[in-house]
């Protein structure tokens, strides 16, 4: 682990926006394919497995492009990379284990720990942004 040590700002801020992306074209073909096999042309077509792949997804993108901008921000802004570690590492593992763990049939407590992480690090992410504003 120690290359992470030795990222740049930017090589960091460029690890966990493209670990993020990922994860987004992951959950985007897990809706493709639950769409095939329950042959749903358009929308959810009111099935469940489509209806849940669909919000996997959903979710993960009402989350993923606001940490991707506060890293490239962040970036801009001469943080360290141990900050975009923090904050990358914190929205990625927050969101595998809310997709993981996003079930149909019962809250889980992945999905709560998941939201967590997502939420600590866009809050962390935000209060950078916002101190940063005024110490520069």
């Amino acid at each position: 682990m120690s290359f992470l040590t030795q990222m740049s700002p930017a090589q960091a801020a460029a690890l966990w926006s493209g670990l993020l992306i990922l994860l987004m074209v992951a959950l985007s073909v897990r809706v493709v394919l639950a769409r095939r096999s329950n042959r749903v042309l358009l929308g959810d077509g009111g099935n469940a497995q489509v209806i849940l792949a669909g919000r996997v997804f959903s979710n993960a993108s009402e989350y993923i492009p606001a940490g991707i901008a506060a890293l490239a921000v962040l970036t801009l802004l001469g943080l360290p990379a141990y900050a975009l570690h923090m904050v990358g590492g914190l929205l990625f593992a927050g969101r595998v284990i809310h997709a993981i763990s996003l079930s149909d049939r019962k809250p889980t407590p992945g999905r709560v720990i998941g939201m967590a992480l997502t939420f600590v690090a866009l809050i962390l992410a935000g209060a950078m942004l916002v101190v940063h504003a005024f110490v520069g």
